[in-house]
């Protein structure tokens, strides 16, 4: 294990041919292995992989670097490096979090509604004006090709979906005890679906299921967008809050209009006239705006 960097935790080096390299300053020696001249990024990932894989959470963001001597320390692989001597690289798994650019596309995107259920009606502040937002993104969905992810939390006690949230043509409907939406049925899921880097998450309550959910998603490495006009709870000092925790934890809080146009993206985008009709009417403007 590595000494000295609370950002980072050596998992292991590959050494490539030729001249002999120092070992970097603090980093505990650890067993080396060849990879032929010429090897790049995609093959020197292989072979981590097969020496370390059981140690590997493929959850995790990783960055390969290279011991610089010049310099006495790592630095990231510089583009289009292949190995063309003996040198030393690791590939080290990030504690500290990426800056999250929060860019939306169809192929990547999944969407979550979260336990919008008929006996939290009453109980959930401006669930109509939630239920209107959800429907909204559920046409966008249908439109874009999107797929969707619903849960039910104990329904036999808490009733099914509300018959506003039209669930024509969505993956998955779940009925769940868990507070989070992430169960194995969810998981396995995802891993049906190529590509999986957004999931964009609305329902309730803010700061139980859908807090919840969001943490576990962002700690698989899944970037999660928390629709605020589509998201309430009970209590409105609760949602606040939760959605500055939230925030400040790299998950983005944004808006239903935000989300539709920016999967779109362009005006020429074939889907944008349908999309552009779903938000003729703007969303309603109810209570949560000033509680955001």
């Amino acid at each position: 294990r590595e000494a000295g960097d609370p950002s980072a935790r050596l998992l292991g080096s590959v050494v490539g041919p030729k001249r002999r390299a120092g070992r970097a300053p603090g980093a505990a020696a650890v067993p080396k292995s060849l990879v032929p001249h010429g090897a790049g990024y995609e093959l020197l990932i292989q072979k981590f992989l097969s020496l370390y894989g059981d140690q590997i959470d493929m959850h995790r963001k990783f960055v390969v670097q290279l011991f610089a001597e010049e310099w006495g320390q790592y630095v990231d692989l510089p583009k289009g490096f292949t190995v063309s001597e003996r040198c030393k690289v690791r590939l080290v798994p990030l504690q500290i979090q990426l800056t999250t650019l929060g860019n939306l596309t169809p192929s990547s995107t999944v969407f979550f509604c979260c336990d919008m259920q008929e006996r939290f009606r009453p109980a959930i502040k401006y669930f109509g004006d939630i239920i209107s937002v959800g429907q909204r993104l559920l046409q966008g969905a249908r439109i874009l090709g999107i797929p969707v992810i619903v849960t039910e939390q104990y329904p036999k006690g808490l009733g099914s979906t509300v018959q506003e949230i039209d669930l024509t043509g969505v993956k998955l409907v779940l009925p769940k005890t868990k507070f989070s939406m992430v169960l194995p049925e969810v998981e396995a899921a995802l891993a049906e679906i190529p590509g999986v880097r957004s999931v964009v998450l609305f329902g309730v309550e803010t700061h139980v299921c859908i807090q919840q959910t969001a943490l576990e998603l962002i700690g698989r490495g899944i970037e999660v967008h928390i629709v605020a006009d589509a998201t309430s709870s009970r209590s409105m000092m609760d949602r606040m809050f939760a959605l500055e925790r939230l925030a400040r934890t790299g998950i983005i809080v944004t808006t239903s209009e935000a989300v539709l146009l920016q999967l779109v993206a362009d005006k020429d985008h074939p889907k944008f006239k349908e999309i552009q009709n779903l938000i003729k009417a703007s969303a309603p403007e109810s209570g949560l705006l000033s509680k955001v």
